[in-house]
């Protein structure tokens, strides 16, 4: 019996690239967006590290739901800032969700910064959370260097300034899969396919 699951998140693009991944476990689930529920509430973020902001959303979807919830929380972590943006990654230049302004901002932070200083690494926590009380996270991470402009197209966030180890390229200049094969969140949500497999059944 297929079973009904909410991706406790607004943003498109990250519902988007964790239903992709998720697809490919040939699970029997019916994923759906928290655009489905117009009258949820906004979860507030209170958590201080990526795992408990993940489950904190997780827990609070799938409680007004009654329905098991998918959430992460994920961001860019470098070094040379002491491992910001972290959690606020998203809000990193004050306005929730404004990917340039984020971007712009962090590269005017690391402008003086040589490019061997420019390590830095996603992070991406995965929690699953059902009504009964039952969750687990998962972690997975990403670790490469920003560079001093962006490119390529394909991505969101911070792929246009981020190189993986290993790579050439930005993870926006890469295709769907090929990120997915080597993303924090491609880590993270295949190291929870399991746990759903195992919760679910």
């Amino acid at each position: 019996m297929t079973t009904k699951i909410v991706i406790a998140s607004r943003n498109e693009n990250k519902i988007d690239e964790m239903r992709r991944i998720l697809e490919t476990a040939e699970l029997d689930l019916e994923l759906v967006g928290i655009a489905e529920f117009p009258k949820l509430p906004d979860v507030e973020e209170t958590g201080t590290t990526f795992a408990a902001n993940a489950l904190i959303k997780a827990r609070a979807i799938s409680a007004c739901t009654g329905l098991p919830a998918i959430a992460d929380d994920s961001g860019l972590c470098v070094d040379a800032l002491n491992g910001m943006p972290g959690i606020f990654s998203a809000r990193w230049a004050g306005s929730h969700g404004d990917d340039r302004a984020n971007l712009e901002l962090l590269l005017t932070q690391l402008s003086h910064v040589a490019p061997e200083h420019r390590t830095a690494a996603f992070h991406c926590a995965a929690a699953i959370a059902l009504p009964a009380g039952v969750e687990q996270v998962v972690e997975g991470i990403m670790t490469g260097r920003v560079i001093d402009a962006p490119r390529g197209d394909n991505g969101f966030g911070y792929d246009p300034i981020f190189i993986a180890d290993g790579f050439q390229i930005t993870t926006a200049e890469m295709d769907s899969a090929g990120k997915d094969a080597i993303s924090h969140r491609g880590r993270a949500i295949a190291a929870l396919v399991p746990v759903v497999s195992r919760l679910l059944s």
